[in-house]
């Protein structure tokens, strides 16, 4: 049985100007320059430059009513509309040069398969082995490796270029390829790519180059692992001195050839720092990027159509139209400008929190003096929410004297010491890599030796978290840190 009742709730809505300002928070820098660009195509109203001051000498009335389609009498401020307000002053005082914005110019050089496919015309091939050819080079990819199984390279001839070819034939071209350059280009797999460089070495006298094709070709798996002792054995050899030298020889050849060569269509990419810190004398200074400060104002030609409704007859309804299809665009370019200056009260409101949070580490850039901080700990200086703090972290970054930082670089755990000290994650790790760096290399630390050493050290830390925070930091375990 249905019946019909009311009931009553509560629903927390954000309007649109709250979720316009949310989209630009969470936008770095070189985006919000394509975003200000689509909305000044978009709004007519809406322009560049800054507000040309002494001319607001318009008499408004202030007291008239426009027809609109979806009432009869609409409320329209014209003394709201003519004024020219200043919503230019949100520029940030750092010198930085139009000049900046132009781009440098490109390199030109040829991609990697350009090169491949002119060195495959020297080889005089006939139409037929020539495709053949462009296929293999077509399947190379850009770190230099044909990962496609030749099986299937056989299969695409058939289908796509109706050429019958067997896999010996395939293979038979694909060994041509592979002398050409850079050296290891076309290869399978790594132990490929490796002895293809080798073969390019070897006289037949050079021991090290010899030895280093017995340990890819017999125990490259022993090699993979660092397991010296079973090379030793595998190959009937008592002195690591005898494969010393080759496995150094092996070190310093090129796992991704295909990376030699640059590719012309590839645009260097550039980070825009959205903060600049400096350090005047001890004193951090910080400014926004001028990017982030854009100069925006309401159109003065705009403000001109209202002055002339407030002389006109306002019973025409054409004008009236007019004059309510621009209250609209007014209403969102203002509406804009807010949003853009109060994304940059935001950002530089929670940046200052970060370096005031964190102002020892500013001064000189020492990792080991970075502070725990979490999102909450910002969040509670500036009383913001903790994902308005998340929306700046997340995407901004800052020029300092020591370099270019994410702002979540400066967000870390915090660790207890004997003393009950609490220090930041990121300390630890760069005490865990200094003494990865400088520890004998013929018998580097355990995971629980780092642990003792720590321990020792006053840090209370488990084996998981050192395993943790080494593999953060991109370190392999200790028996792949195993050097002769």
């Amino acid at each position: 049985m249905q019946k019909l009742g009311l009931t009553q709730s509560l629903q927390q809505k954000l309007s649109p100007q709250q979720i316009q300002f949310i989209k630009l928070l969470q936008v770095p820098t070189a985006e919000l320059e394509n975003r200000i660009e689509e909305e000044l195509e978009l709004n007519p109203v809406l322009e560049e430059g800054e507000s040309e001051d002494g001319e607001d000498d318009f008499q408004e009335s202030g007291e008239d009513e426009v027809e609109t389609p979806e009432s009869k009498e609409d409320d329209i401020d014209i003394k709201d509309y003519l004024q020219d307000d200043d919503y230019s002053g949100y520029k940030t005082h750092n010198d930085m040069d139009d000049d900046d914005d132009r781009e440098m110019p490109m390199p030109t050089s040829s991609s990697l398969q350009e090169t491949l496919l002119t060195q495959l015309g020297f080889l005089g091939l006939d139409d037929r082995r020539l495709t053949i050819g462009r296929q293999l080079i077509g399947s190379i990819e850009g770190d230099g490796y044909i990962r496609r199984d030749l099986e299937a390279i056989v299969n695409d001839l058939a289908f796509s270029q109706g050429i019958e070819t067997t896999l010996e034939e395939v293979e038979e071209l694909l060994s041509r390829i592979q002398a050409f350059d850079p050296a290891g280009i076309a290869a399978r797999n790594l132990q490929e790519c490796l002895l293809l460089q080798l073969e390019r070495m070897d006289d037949g006298q050079d021991v090290d180059v010899i030895v280093a094709k017995r340990i890819l070709n017999e125990c490259y798996e022993e090699f993979t692992k660092k397991h010296y002792s079973k090379i030793l054995k595998k190959l009937d050899l008592d002195d690591e001195d005898f494969i010393k030298d080759a496995i150094e020889l092996i070190v310093r050849l090129n796992p991704k050839p295909g990376g030699e060569t640059t590719s012309g269509m590839v645009k260097n990419q550039y980070v825009i720092p959205d903060f600049i810190l400096t350090n005047n004398n001890g004193k951090l200074e910080l400014a926004l990027n001028s990017r982030n400060a854009p100069e925006l104002r309401i159109s003065r030609s705009y403000s001109e159509m209202f002055k002339a409704y407030d002389k006109s007859d306002k019973k025409d309804k054409k004008l009236k139209e007019a004059v309510t299809f621009v209250k609209q665009k007014l209403d969102a370019a203002k509406w804009f400008i807010d949003a853009i200056r109060q994304r940059q009260i935001t950002l530089l409101k929670t940046m200052r929190a970060i370096v005031d949070f964190q102002y020892d580490y500013f001064q000189e850039g020492d990792e080991t003096k970075l502070k725990p901080m979490i999102l909450k700990d910002i969040a509670q200086i500036i009383n913001m929410d903790i994902s308005t703090v998340s929306r700046v972290a997340s995407s901004k970054t800052v020029q300092t004297d020591f370099g270019v930082y994410p702002l979540k670089y400066f967000f870390s755990e915090g660790i207890s010491t004997n003393t009950g000290e609490e220090v930041s994650s990121r300390e630890v790790k760069q005490i865990i890599k200094d003494l990865i760096d400088q520890e004998d290399k013929a018998k580097p630390y355990s995971d629980d030796k780092l642990e003792d050493l720590l321990k020792a050290k006053g840090y209370n830390i488990a084996r998981r978290t050192v395993a943790k925070y080494r593999e953060q930091l991109n370190i392999p375990v200790a028996r792949l840190r195993k050097e002769l």
